[in-house]
């Protein structure tokens, strides 16, 4: 199994200043879609996937002052895999006890099909690692030639939406 990159600890450093814009940025860059993508996923709709998204890194940032990293107790990719699973899973229960009228089935069959928790992890590092080459590609785009980006990039988007 590939050994993912993990979260750079000079920006898990970095964010502890509330203050520091430009790490902020850069950790909502690289996080918020996939926080967003996994809540999809499990069924969430736009709206509830996109405040889901802002629930996980508000905790995110009510954490950072206090956050005392070491890789030996574990990832910080880890960390918010749980929290953002947590939060989806208490938003499906809570939608589930909800008395509700008229509607499909299939919510209810989306929520009962939820995976299993290592096939979400696999599927959370999926989107991190994809997530995190766009994040770096990004930022060398404007180094190359239309022409000679396009060649590079189409295999990419070709390997990432398959």
């Amino acid at each position: 199994m590939q050994v993912l990159p993990l979260t750079r600890a000079s920006l898990l450093v970095r964010i502890q200043d509330s203050q520091d814009a430009e790490a902020w940025r850069q950790f909502f860059d690289l996080y918020a879609p996939v926080v967003y993508g996994f809540a999809r996923r499990r069924g969430l709709q736009d709206a509830d996937a996109a405040d889901l998204m802002q629930d996980v890194l508000r905790s995110v940032v009510t954490a950072a002052g206090r956050l005392n990293y070491d890789p030996e107790r574990g990832t910080f990719r880890g960390w918010l895999f749980t929290v953002s699973r947590n939060k989806i899973f208490n938003f499906l229960d809570k939608q589930r006890r909800q008395v509700r009228g008229a509607g499909d089935e299939n919510g209810q069959q989306r929520m009962e099909e939820v995976p299993a928790p290592e096939v979400d992890r696999e599927e959370w590092d999926r989107d991190y690692e994809r997530r995190r080459f766009t994040w770096a590609a990004d930022r060398v785009r404007n180094d190359f030639q239309e022409a000679t980006w396009q060649a590079f990039w189409l295999p990419c988007f070709l390997v990432f939406s398959s």
